[in-house]
């Protein structure tokens, strides 16, 4: 039977909550790493005969967590996956408004789970797998307010622009290091990938900020009036889908709702 690994962030809530539950499968070696545990997942994995592991841990220590990844990831047979994939979904949205008017901490907690916690983990993936045979993928869910500057989202749009031009790079050097090799079968693939409107926890953070620092947030509430929020489990069947394609990696920066 063919095997896949597969190591995602942010999976007790929204998004990656659906993406863990659809991502179960009998072939699967799943490590989920949050904060808190999904509140059904394990008893999923039972069923679904699926290898679980959740790690409850805080991507703003993201040093730590990322060299018990990379440790796990090396105790692993280099010939025993057909496919790895690594799929960071984990994001903070800090208080809505000028970034002036959070605390340090507050910035530098947001950063780290969106960014800099998502540069750790797909460097320490790729270091840990690259004698592996298998297919590697790697997949940073990003968002529209990376690619559209919308006033009391400074921290959450940098964090996902640096998420959109770090892919670019990383596929740019990937493709560089299986020419050098000579076997462009070699390349890990990654995408940033907006997922679309989403009816999650972020989106009613939003619905309810301070118009007095977050002016949108009317658009938002329009969003969610109209009806135009999708679901998480039908956003993950799309976003898992897109993972999957034969074409997966062709554009670094994607929206899932141009494909």
């Amino acid at each position: 039977m063919p095997q896949r690994l597969v190591i995602l962030t942010g999976a007790s809530r929204g998004l990656g909550a659906a993406m863990a539950e659809q991502l179960l499968n009998a072939d699967t070696v799943m490590l989920c790493l949050s904060r808190g545990r999904h509140p059904t997942l394990a008893a999923c994995a039972t069923a679904a005969q699926a290898a679980l592991e959740e790690w409850p841990r805080d991507l703003a220590h993201s040093v730590a967590v990322t060299d018990e990844v990379e440790a796990w990831l090396r105790t692993f047979d280099a010939q025993r996956f057909d496919n790895a994939v690594l799929i960071n979904n984990a994001g903070v949205i800090a208080t809505p408004g000028p970034s002036d008017g959070c605390t340090s901490a507050e910035l530098s907690s947001a950063l780290r789970v969106g960014l800099e916690a998502t540069i750790l983990l797909t460097a320490a993936f790729l270091r840990a797998t690259r004698i592996w045979r298998a297919d590697r993928r790697v997949l940073n869910v990003s968002s529209g307010l990376g690619r559209r500057a919308m006033a009391g989202s400074a921290i959450y749009g940098a964090a996902k622009a640096g998420m959109d031009h770090y892919s670019r790079v990383v596929a740019l050097d990937e493709a560089h290091r299986a020419e050098m090799a000579g076997d462009k079968r070699r390349a890990a693939r990654i995408v940033s990938l907006a997922p679309g409107v989403i009816d999650t926890d972020m989106q009613a953070q939003l619905r309810t900020a301070d118009t007095a620092g977050f002016p949108s947030r009317a658009y938002f509430e329009q969003q969610h009036a109209q009806g135009l929020l999708v679901s998480a489990a039908d956003t993950a069947r799309r976003v898992l889908a897109y993972l999957a394609r034969d074409d997966f990696g062709s554009q670094p920066v994607a929206d899932i709702r141009l494909v």
